[in-house]
């Protein structure tokens, strides 16, 4: 209802509208789809959490009030399928009231994810952008919301687990091959701005069947994070060939995206992973000696990565234009630091403070935390860190003792790095997967599936 009224005056919703028997034929389909796949998960539930893995990453491009968005179509049939079954299950045999799995820590993760979507939607209410705050919601936070209690209610027996890692692993090559071809003709499938940009640019980057290299690098660094703990810690010399193997090859492919921010998101799971398995004083020393050698190189020696710190056009050029968005949204912070601009209203506010027109100009603050101070302010601030809070906490509990658990904590927090240098935290379904099934295994969930 709220994408139905944020679209339905656009040109793309009148075409559908002036041919009922198209809409109703579609309507038709997808319902015929999901009662299918709902028939399907009730009888075989393991099937669910296998599909929505396998279907996670792919996007449709779909032209929705007058911007093209690739819309993860196949994953929304899997969740409502999914969650159609759950419905009819529940009303045949209501399940009895019990105590939340996993303590007090696994109760808190839950009530702020979904009440940081509450928030998000009472804070819609004064947002100087509704159209953008209601996308959000429709495409990313309620769908999403509805995997994560899906995933979250099943029993994740290890050759689950495994097939599932099959799953990606299995996607991430092909994505892989296809971004090498890309390299090897040196043109790529998606993203016209990305085809403008090697032009000009004396580098060229790959985002294979993603519409963003750094949404490629960024789904390649979760899986080589999910396979690296059979590479450490395996007993068994052949899995740990097969792993070392399949996480050169997604290398290779992470190396075609030339993304800082997966690059950097890598260095911290495995970071988390050593940690997890008894060496975080060496982690610590090495991140501190890092962070002194690289602070030294830029004061010391700034011609060297073309930075002149004395020059706003420098720094801006060797940021890609994130000091600027920084700056711009720390001026906006300022303005409103309690209450924010309301939700989804950061691209247009930016835009107007920095007298910029065209809504392609900023299409995202690329860094969570301060999209979040300016869009929910300290309100919105203080329910996100305590979500990362409770979900750290909740995901490294006895990680150590099970290394599904470690693997996953260490995907999760570089995701959370990721959303740091790049955006998409809530917006991606990779971190309500990585909080589902990993909340489910630190509980020791042996729910029905």
């Amino acid at each position: 209802m709220l994408l139905a009224g944020d679209v339905w005056n656009t040109a793309q919703v009148r075409a559908i509208r002036d041919h009922p028997p198209l809409v109703v034929l579609l309507v038709l389909v997808a319902a015929a789809a999901i009662a299918a796949g709902a028939v399907l998960v009730t009888r075989r539930p393991a099937i669910l959490p296998v599909a929505a893995i396998a279907v996670l990453p792919l996007r449709v491009p779909l032209t929705v009030g007058g911007e093209t968005a690739n819309l993860l179509i196949p994953l929304y049939l899997v969740i409502a399928s999914g969650a159609l079954a759950r419905i009819v299950r529940d009303l045949r045999a209501p399940p009895a009231p019990v105590d939340p799995p996993g303590g007090l820590t696994s109760f808190l993760l839950v009530r702020l994810l979904f009440g940081f979507v509450a928030l998000y939607a009472i804070q819609a209410a004064y947002s100087s952008d509704l159209s953008l705050a209601a996308q959000h919601l429709t495409f990313f936070y309620i769908p999403f919301g509805a995997l994560f209690l899906l995933l979250a209610d099943v029993r994740w027996t290890p050759e689950l687990q495994a097939l599932c890692l099959k799953v990606l692993v299995a996607l991430a090559l092909v994505f892989c091959a296809v971004a090498f071809v890309e390299v090897a003709v040196h043109d790529v499938l998606l993203n016209d701005k990305l085809k403008e940009s090697n032009l000009y640019n004396s580098y060229f980057r790959v985002n294979s069947l993603f519409f963003e290299p750094n949404i490629f690098g960024r789904f390649l660094v979760v899986v080589i994070l999910l396979l690296t703990p059979v590479v450490a810690w395996s007993r068994r010399m052949a899995d740990v060939r097969r792993a070392a193997l399949l996480i050169a090859v997604l290398f290779a492919g992470l190396l075609t995206t030339l993304s800082q921010s997966s690059f950097g998101a890598l260095l911290v799971g495995l970071a988390v992973l050593a940690a997890i398995r008894g060496r975080g004083r060496h982690v610590a020393a090495i991140v501190v000696a890092a962070v002194v050698a690289g602070a030294i190189v830029v004061v010391a020696f700034p011609s060297a990565l073309g930075v002149n710190l004395d020059k706003a056009g420098s720094v801006r050029k060797a940021t890609s234009g994130r000091s600027d968005l920084v700056s711009g949204g720390a001026k906006l912070f300022a303005r409103r630091p309690v209450q924010g601009f309301g939700s989804g209203a950061f691209p247009k506010e930016y835009r107007e403070e920095s007298h910029r027109t065209s809504p392609e100009d900023v299409a995202a603050s690329h860094t969570i935390p301060l999209t979040v101070a300016v869009e929910q302010g300290l309100i919105g601030l203080a329910v996100y860190v305590a979500l990362l809070l409770a979900a750290f906490s909740v995901l490294l509990r006895r990680a150590r003792d099970a290394l599904p658990r470690a693997a996953i904590a260490a995907a999760f927090a570089a995701v959370v790095f990721h959303t740091f240098g790049y955006a998409a935290f809530l917006e991606d379904p990779l971190t309500w997967a990585l909080l589902a099934v990993g909340a489910a295994l630190a509980a020791g969930t042996h729910q029905r599936s």
